[in-house]
């Protein structure tokens, strides 16, 4: 058994939404006025720094809790706003001796917020990414890029990465339901492009998906071989979800892999340590411990979600 466990690696995948990661500064081509030290929220530079502590905690944690610790080796990220945002993540804050590098989107969102993928520069190497732009339906604002990347791990097998933060429900679900299958459709293509050229390419596909692991959209994947490997993913200390309304838990952030990666998930859960809740005075139990509750500013909050962390193992044989 020995023999086994040293000629298996693991590799701990996490999926994050940072819920509104923004800088200080106003970009004039963005609608990002709600989080500018003159704003309501006053984002100052001082709770900015302080959100940048608090997540380079949670995304160690992800690494630590598992039962060999060890920094996650890729994390997906949502809801970023720019690269002077990844760079204070990666070279100022705790994360900045942790290895780690970054590859993120330049999306034509309104609000300006994007996705990136951050990964320990030991496990993984880029070989390859492109951002895969979403051309918009009537009545469709202009949303988040799908962040495609290929690299090679430690093993040297290749992973191709997607992430993806899908648009919203506001407006209603069923209005914004066409919206979402617009980015499952484009996704879908990029897959079908990965598997034409290797029917046996390890893809993980990654993010706020903004649907349950039934979402009409999300069959689009299915058909094409896609697992969802943290369907039944569930927390340690209440969450069973990783994103809570109105005292309900929902399962819209979702790790994705190809047939050819379903054997090689070793677990999957969603990451509920105890100072990532705070109890839910209203409804009763826990919910994700937020920067804003409502525009109460909570010096000890993360994230209005929840990570997910996935291992998958690998033989080195």
């Amino acid at each position: 058994m020995l023999a086994a466990l040293l000629l298996t690696s693991f590799l701990t995948f996490v999926e994050l939404n940072c819920e509104n990661l923004f800088d200080c500064r106003h970009d004039s081509l963005k609608n990002d006025t709600e989080f500018l030290p003159t704003s309501a929220r006053q984002w100052t530079p001082r709770k900015y720094w302080r959100k940048l502590d608090l997540l380079a905690k949670e995304i160690m944690a992800c690494g630590e809790d598992s039962a060999m610790s060890s920094p996650p080796a890729i994390v997906a990220l949502c809801e970023v706003e720019n690269d002077s945002v990844m760079v204070d993540l990666t070279r100022r804050s705790p994360l900045r001796n942790a290895n780690y590098d970054y590859l993120m989107t330049q999306s034509p969102d309104e609000r300006g917020i994007d996705v990136a993928l951050l990964y320990h520069r030991f496990s993984f190497l880029p070989i390859s990414h492109a951002s895969l732009r979403i051309n918009p339906l009537k009545g469709m604002r202009p949303t988040r890029d799908i962040l495609y990347v290929a690299g090679r791990i430690v093993t040297g097998d290749t992973l191709h990465v997607f992430v993806v933060h899908a648009p919203s429900r506001m407006g209603g679900e069923r209005h914004t339901r066409p919206f979402r299958q617009a980015v499952m459709d484009r996704l879908a293509q990029a897959v079908d492009s990965v598997l034409a050229q290797s029917p046996q390419a390890r893809i993980v596909i990654a993010g706020d998906l903004n649907q349950s692991p039934d979402g009409e959209s999300l069959q689009t994947l299915y058909a094409r071989g896609m697992h969802n490997a943290t369907r039944n993913a569930k927390g340690q200390h209440g969450a069973n979800g990783t994103y809570r309304y109105k005292g309900k838990w929902e399962r819209i952030d979702h790790v994705l892999v190809s047939q050819s990666l379903k054997e090689k998930v070793a677990s999957a859960r969603i990451f509920d340590a105890p100072f990532l809740l705070v109890e839910d005075e209203r409804y009763g139990g826990v919910k994700p411990r937020r920067t804003y509750p409502s525009f109460r500013y909570d010096p000890q909050g993360f994230s209005d979600h929840l990570p997910l962390v996935v291992r998958l193992a690998f033989s080195e044989l």
